[in-house]
């Protein structure tokens, strides 16, 4: 089973991604993760090797190649970042949309980087922004649409062991052969 994960940055996406390979015995791949190990080789902060990667888009594209090949070759996965379930495409089995209130967002992340709120809120915006403008040029694709999605949650309404147990719940009750509902994806440029 290939799952994605999608959402903004603070939304839950690493912590519920890896819940759920974990509780469904898949692996789990992170793009942040491999995002963030990028800035690092480079000696930048995430949000300063966002705004880079606004000038040089083989980074996005380097990044998006390596998980569209794990999208399009993995069977046992949930595949988790911004673009997941727009990269994996037709070969996801389920995608999911995760997000948060800002404000919310903004205290996850501040207390995962130990920096103050306002800081993570003015970062946050600033990333996502530049992502929305990048995603938008280089594939065509909106990242405010989530209609490929099969469920979109606020991650915020559950304590983080109600989500896990829910979103669990909500795989384990999909068969695909009840199916009638797969969102294909059309009009997407993977130029990579």
């Amino acid at each position: 089973m290939l799952i994605t994960v999608s959402g903004p940055p603070g939304s839950g996406k690493s912590t519920n991604a890896a819940g759920l390979a974990e509780a469904l015995g898949l692996d789990h791949v992170s793009g942040g993760d491999i995002f963030r190990e990028m800035a690092a080789d480079r000696g930048m902060t995430p949000v300063e090797f966002n705004e880079h990667a606004e000038d040089d888009g083989d980074i996005d594209r380097d990044l998006d190649r390596r998980l569209r090949e794990i999208a399009t070759t993995s069977e046992a996965v949930v595949l988790e970042s911004r673009l997941a379930g727009w990269l994996a495409g037709d070969h996801a089995d389920l995608r999911f949309w995760f997000d948060a209130p800002v404000a919310v967002r903004a205290e996850r992340i501040a207390d995962r980087e130990d920096k103050p709120v306002s800081q993570a809120r003015e970062e946050t915006l600033r990333r996502e922004a530049s992502e929305r403008k990048r995603y938008l040029e280089y594939y065509d694709v909106d990242i405010d649409d989530l209609s490929i999605y099969d469920a979109a949650y606020n991650t915020a309404r559950w304590g983080p062991d109600r989500f896990l147990e829910a979103l669990v719940s909500t795989v384990e009750a999909y068969d695909p052969d009840d199916d009638e509902g797969k969102v294909p994806i059309e009009g997407v440029s993977y130029d990579f």
